[in-house]
């Protein structure tokens, strides 16, 4: 805990001329649940008033990233964006889990596709597609065919890291927050209506998938291990896709400062915006037990689903 408070007092020092007017009490509200990545990946956003290369042309995605948030989504797309038969979406469309961008037509989502050759495949990535109920159905009836990408972590950790990243955010919107553990427990048990827990139900998730995609569609990334691994990953995915094997252990290097890999491509190195890799706090090991016990047999459930299992306590 104590290295968690340091950095984030570092950090709001850097930001904010009064931080103590930051942290009160009485944290929650509905649009918590919504937090769409404001940085597009480097090396793919167009200058809208600029001719199209020739011979290329925006088209609906061939392979759509899911989610989870959280998970490593936009380390996975930042990464296949090194692949030359890649192209990838700049920002998170939610067309089809937000109804207000989904009635505005299918046109207007092609239309925020990057501009691709023929013999590239376009990814869109959007985490909340995962845990919507309707965005499983809404893909389908766009592309039966399209191939789906879903990267997991821990679910533990990342209900932490969920709790992190809207506590950051919240701060910097000099908004009120408050302790993990009073999110985490409502009245003595376990909150399991905290949305945080609730994008954590894989198997849950999972089956609405499984209603309109066969499993063999739907390719999981382990996130745990892109991390500490990124290539193997990486050639597991250029496979599901049918890409020709051009992301290599190069394209790669671990930064110690930052703590996580970055990316070497066309002669440039860059990594992750600095709000990835933040400083999980530190959480009550009661409390961090009830929650393990509680997500153990949803990952159970997840296993038999998938025919595979995952390192997660």
């Amino acid at each position: 805990m104590a290295s968690f408070l340091v950095s984030l007092l570092l950090l709001v020092l850097q930001t904010y001329a009064a931080p103590s007017e930051l942290i009160k009490a009485g944290f929650g509200s509905a649009r918590d649940s919504i937090d769409p990545d404001p940085v597009p990946p480097v090396n793919v956003s167009e200058d809208s008033t600029s001719s199209p290369p020739p011979g290329t042309s925006k088209r609906t995605p061939h392979s759509i990233i899911i989610g989870v948030r959280k998970g490593g989504t936009r380390a996975l797309l930042e990464m296949l964006d090194i692949h030359p038969e890649v192209a990838v979406a700049a920002t998170e469309v939610h067309f089809f889990d937000w109804d207000e961008n989904y009635a505005k037509g299918l046109e207007w989502y092609r239309d925020l596709m990057p501009y691709s050759y023929p013999h590239q495949i376009t990814i869109e990535k959007t985490p909340g597609y995962f845990t919507s109920p309707l965005a499983p159905e809404r893909i389908c009836a766009m592309n039966s065919s399209v191939k789906l990408l879903l990267i997991l972590r821990d679910p533990t950790e990342r209900v932490i890291s969920d709790y992190t990243q809207v506590y950051f955010n919240r701060l910097e919107n000099h908004k009120p927050v408050q302790a993990i553990e009073n999110l985490l427990v409502r009245n003595g048990a376990l909150n399991i209506r905290y949305k945080a827990i609730q994008r954590s139900l894989y198997d849950v998730h999972m089956r609405n998938w499984l209603k309109h995609f066969p499993l063999e569609q739907i390719h999981i990334v382990n996130g745990d291990a892109l991390i500490h691994n990124p290539l193997p990953e990486l050639q597991k995915v250029e496979r599901f896709l049918n890409l020709p094997p051009r992301i290599v252990s190069s394209n790669f290097y671990f930064n110690q400062t930052k703590g996580f890999y970055c990316i070497r491509s066309d002669g440039r190195e860059r990594c992750l915006h600095e709000s990835k890799g933040r400083p999980h706090p530190s959480v009550n090991s009661t409390v961090l037990q009830q929650l393990r016990s509680y997500l153990r047999e949803h990952n159970r459930s997840f296993f038999r689903m998938v025919r595979r299992t995952f390192s997660w306590q």
